[in-house]
């Protein structure tokens, strides 16, 4: 009995020991967890808020609103602000009110399916929410004559589909902009800057013409995801193949061929 009661004392005492460290430790840790969620909830609350535009175009899908109410934007316009104008939804509020139903122009509902189910599943976002990245990417890929897939794989590999993610160099967002540098391409969204950095919808559109326009410069996919990255020598340190690897994931588990 003498040596139970001893070793029930040992046992006391170490669990003591641990909630005290515990204790210590959250009285560290808390404070920055309390930040870090207060962050995050002003970021949601600029993507989720309302946005300026009014009802414009409202009967239309998502994926003709995100276009501009037509399959294509015609050329000689600026394609955020023709967008814009014909009722394009700028926040993810809007964006899902419109997801009545999913499907992409041109693209079998089967192999629609198929994509979304293949990035909610792996990067554990909901279904609606894939949705609209999806409308979002397919618009903004036939505006700039880019593959969808190799957006929707550049977000993959920058973020992993987290619109909050932030690097320790300032690149924000789902597709990494540096918003510092870019801020007057974000201007045309509502809150501009690092705000609108934060809207999903906003930072594919301006991450989308920073890919289009590095792609243009360089003279190809490998060379134009290595101007994105931000690699200025021969070597990209591998980003580009990451970057092809899951376009070649996302088309296999869709039966969506690459369109370049």
């Amino acid at each position: 009995m003498g040596r139970r009661a001893a070793e029930l004392t040992h046992a006391t005492a170490v669990y003591l020991g641990i909630a005290v460290l515990v204790t210590v430790s959250l009285s560290f840790v808390v404070p920055s967890l309390r930040d870090q969620s207060q962050q995050i909830h002003a970021a949601l609350l600029v993507s989720l808020k309302p946005g300026t535009v009014g009802d414009e175009g409202s009967g239309l899908s998502l994926a003709e609103r995100l276009s501009g109410g037509r399959v294509e934007l015609p050329t000689g316009r600026g394609d955020a602000d023709a967008a814009h104008e014909d009722g394009e939804p700028q926040t993810f509020a809007e964006a899902l009110n419109a997801l009545d139903s999913f499907s992409i122009p041109g693209v079998t509902k089967v192999q629609s399916q198929a994509l979304r189910s293949y990035i909610a599943r792996k990067y554990r976002i909901a279904h609606d929410v894939a949705g609209v990245l999806i409308h979002t990417v397919y618009a903004v890929g036939r505006e700039k004559k880019l593959d969808p897939l190799l957006i929707l794989a550049v977000i993959a590999i920058e973020s992993r589909y987290n619109p909050f993610a932030e690097s320790h160099v300032g690149a924000q967002g789902l597709m990494q902009v540096m918003t510092k540098v870019h801020q007057d391409k974000f201007e045309r969204f509502e809150g501009g800057g690092a705000e609108a950095a934060l809207n999903p919808i906003a930072n594919i559109r301006v991450g989308s013409q920073i890919l289009h326009d590095c792609i243009q410069r360089r003279g190809s996919v490998t060379g134009g995801l290595a101007c994105y990255v931000g690699a200025t020598g021969p070597s990209d340190g591998g980003y580009g193949a990451k970057v092809l690897a899951e376009r070649r994931r996302l088309s296999l588990a869709s039966g969506i061929p690459p369109s370049q």
